[in-house]
């Protein structure tokens, strides 16, 4: 049975009924980056939790990157547009939305405490669509946190390994594995600092964490994002024809990793609604979803969306489109099986199979919109 959430007042009964208990994740999906009518239901969605006790947010966007918009929206003195542009990856900063949830965000929070506070985070990783960093600053941030007593021998070559940070970021290392250095004798030796250097950090938890928490997760998340970048660098050099289909998977590990890392912090004050592409959400195709879902169980619950208010008989967008001629939320349970996926309404629209349906708990079908993306890259 469709619940149409045309307002304010019918998202929140209809999310109340379908999270009687609130689960430790909530994700909200998109079918597609850039159409407004999907951060707008987001900014909604979260202004109702926020009164549930839900304290935390986290988007598809670099989870370093984003502690610029968290300062911001917990009272940094910092220019609003600049925090869009350097908080944002992905270009992220420019999507319709975004610019409304900071605003919102830094509203909220002026006169709370910081128990009450709702944190900003980003669950991505360091990557961009075509490009990925140099391991160098996340390997010197962990060398440089611990001390020296403590430093193995294998990181006193970090500097001579690592070479030119742009020999790591070429573009063309994507789309050819010659170009890459991420098999590279030297990168094979950086696996080994990564991993001396994580191992040493894993082994002085007890102390150096009791003294700074804060410090010590902060250089646990550079550690682990360093040994995702030399992974994903190495699939990048690899000649086997998959590729380009291994590195998705290497970033939802990252994905998971972070997304993990934000419930344990947050889990004192409140559950995490996250919001991201579909197809990152979906419990399905091993996205980060699925591999949260591993730990999390029934306590990571999944609402799926897409819009397609003129798809063919047959298709699943048919049988959401007809229960709305605005916006609804469907069980997932009441969805039939035999469908198939419609057409996208724009290039990179994915509009959702109905294997993806059912590995989420609902979906959202938003039928009034025009379809139109905003450049945001």
């Amino acid at each position: 049975m469709a619940r149409e959430i045309d307002n304010p007042t019918a998202l929140a009964r209809a999310i109340d009924e379908l999270l009687p208990e609130p689960p430790a994740l909530l994700g909200l999906g998109e079918p597609t980056h850039g159409i407004k009518e999907f951060p707008l239901l987001r900014n909604e969605l979260l202004a109702h939790l926020a009164t549930r006790g839900w304290r935390s947010i986290a988007l598809e966007t670099d989870f370093f990157a984003a502690s610029i918009v968290d300062d911001h929206v917990n009272g940094a003195p910092t220019n609003l547009d600049t925090v869009l542009a350097t908080g944002f990856s992905h270009g992220f900063g420019n999507v319709p939305g975004n610019r409304e949830l900071v605003e919102w965000l830094r509203a909220h929070n002026a006169d709370r405490t910081e128990q009450d506070r709702i944190r900003f985070y980003g669950f991505d990783a360091p990557t961009e669509f075509a490009a990925a960093p140099s391991p160098r600053h996340f390997l010197t941030t962990v060398h440089d946190y611990l001390p020296a007593a403590l430093r193995p021998e294998s990181a006193a070559a970090i500097t001579a390994l690592t070479g030119d940070d742009s020999d790591w970021s070429n573009p063309a290392a994507m789309y050819d594995a010659a170009k890459s250095i991420g098999n590279s004798d030297k990168a094979r030796a950086l696996r080994i600092v990564a991993d001396d250097l994580a191992s040493a950090l894993r082994r002085a938890a007890p102390d150096l964490r009791a003294k700074a928490p804060d410090s010590y997760d902060h250089a646990v998340a550079h550690a682990r994002t360093a040994l995702g970048l030399l992974r994903y660098h190495a699939a990048m050099a690899a000649e086997a024809s998959d590729r380009i289909g291994t590195l998705p998977g290497l970033r939802a590990e990252m994905m998971v990793d972070n997304l993990l890392a934000i419930i344990a912090r947050e889990q004192q004050r409140g559950p995490t609604l996250v919001f991201a592409h579909n197809t990152h959400l979906r419990r399905t195709n091993a996205g980060a979803g699925a591999l949260v879902a591993l730990t999390l169980g029934p306590r990571y619950v999944f609402v799926a969306t897409d819009a397609n208010p003129h798809s063919e008989p047959g298709t699943l967008q048919h049988v959401l489109a007809e229960a709305t001629a605005r916006r609804a939320l469907l069980l997932t349970t009441d969805l039939p099986t035999e469908t198939r996926a419609g057409d996208p309404i724009l290039p990179g629209h994915l509009p959702l199979t109905p294997a993806d349906a059912q590995g989420a708990d609902a979906v959202v079908f938003i039928a009034d919109t025009d379809g139109k993306r905003h450049q945001y890259w």
